[in-house]
């Protein structure tokens, strides 16, 4: 662990000025934005009345455009060999960055366009950069793997699905952004400590840019990350990973999951409690974990603080549990067992957390009060 920790401050140094420029000009975006609110409010506040809504106040939801600004920038002062790698890691996710934008200020993209974007980002990493998922350590898959065509929409698939998990759990001031720099964190370290200067770079690169803009969501929720900013942070964090396997095939791909491993876990926990209800897989509806956390436990800690400073105590908090996942990758990483037996591990503790601490009643009193829509959770 001291070799990683001192890989990783090698990494760090080497990354220096793009790191403190790419914050800087994501601080400095975030802050323009907020201060301009008045102008561009009409087309770019989130509205606070909704059943997933859970702040109080209107509030800018273009954070996605500070990111991108602060990327652009950090790549420009970038080493040559760092920037001619991130510029297509960059340009990759501007479909899933626009479509996402797009919906951010006219709220008519549907679903189904935004997943394609996704895709179509995947599929764009891939052609501007040559990589591509060519093995899990499943040995069917790793057959229809070889084939191009499969690899190519397998990849695009699983860049997509993670980009769409991101975007489900941005509930909360600080959920989403924290629980992406967790997870590029410990790729970063990981990567770090296999000799891969460049992946480890651009995971710092991306967790300065997303600081800047974090700074301004946390705690006070002046500006939100968006669906531009969700897809494209979902983007990032999946490319990483799939980056972290292909450049190096020690690392399991089971193990690239871990640093993902809640949103992704919350998003097949989703669409299986919609299903039994027999609702649609995108039915909206406020029994996520992160929402049933924000209603049950987080007023039990802070019975006397305003709403506001709740969900930025909750959406810190349950950012956090990506970090455990991405600490155990680091001594898994090389074993598809192991590595899927943690994330299983994880997905069974999420069920257990969820339906024993979130949904079920406590007592009497707390039945009594309960929404019926609550009590409806399986």
């Amino acid at each position: 662990m001291v070799v990683k920790i001192l890989n990783f401050l090698e990494n760090f140094l080497s990354a220096f000025y793009p790191v403190c420029f790419g914050f800087g000009a994501s601080l400095l975006v975030s802050i323009l934005v907020v201060l301009t609110k008045r102008w561009h409010g009409r087309f770019s506040f989130d509205a606070s009345h909704g059943i997933q809504k859970l702040h109080v106040y209107p509030t800018p939801r273009i954070g996605g455009v500070s990111i991108m600004f602060g990327l652009i920038a950090a790549v420009t002062v970038s080493p040559l060999e760092i920037r001619d790698q991130l510029w297509p890691w960059v340009l990759a996710g501007v479909p899933a960055f626009v479509f996402g934008l797009i919906e951010d200020f006219t709220k008519r993209v549907s679903v189904q366009a935004r997943l394609l974007a996704t895709m179509a980002s995947g599929m764009l990493a891939w052609l501007l950069t040559g990589y591509v998922i060519t093995e899990v350590n499943v040995w069917v898959m790793d057959w229809l793997l070889q084939f191009t065509i499969v690899s190519v929409l397998f990849t695009a698939f699983a860049v997509a699905g993670v980009a769409n998990s991101i975007n489900i759990i941005d509930g909360l001031n600080g959920l989403a952004g924290s629980m992406v720099m967790w997870g590029l964190l410990g790729v970063a370290v990981l990567a770090g400590s296999l000799g891969d200067t460049f992946l480890a770079s651009a995971c710092l690169i991306v967790i300065a840019c997303v600081l800047g803009f974090f700074l301004v969501n946390w705690p006070f929720g002046k500006l939100f990350l968006g669906d531009g900013g969700a897809y494209l942070l979902g983007f990032l964090l999946a490319w990483a990973c799939v980056l972290l396997v292909e450049r190096n095939h020690s690392v399991s791909a089971f193990a690239a999951l871990l640093f993902c491993a809640h949103p992704v876990i919350e998003v097949f926990y989703s669409m299986y409690r919609r299903k039994i209800r027999s609702q649609h897989p995108g039915h909206p509806d406020r029994l996520h974990f992160h929402s049933l956390f924000n209603r049950r436990i987080v007023p039990r800690l802070m019975p006397n603080s305003s709403l506001t400073l709740r969900n930025s105590v909750g959406g810190l908090l349950i950012g956090g549990l990506s970090l455990l996942p991405a600490i155990v990758a680091q001594w898994v990483y090389s074993s598809t067992p192991y590595s899927l037996f943690c994330f299983v591990g994880f997905s069974v503790g999420y069920v257990i957390l969820y339906k024993r601490v979130l949904v079920k009643p406590r007592s009497f009193s707390q039945r009594e009060t309960l929404k019926a829509a609550d009590v409806a959770v399986i």
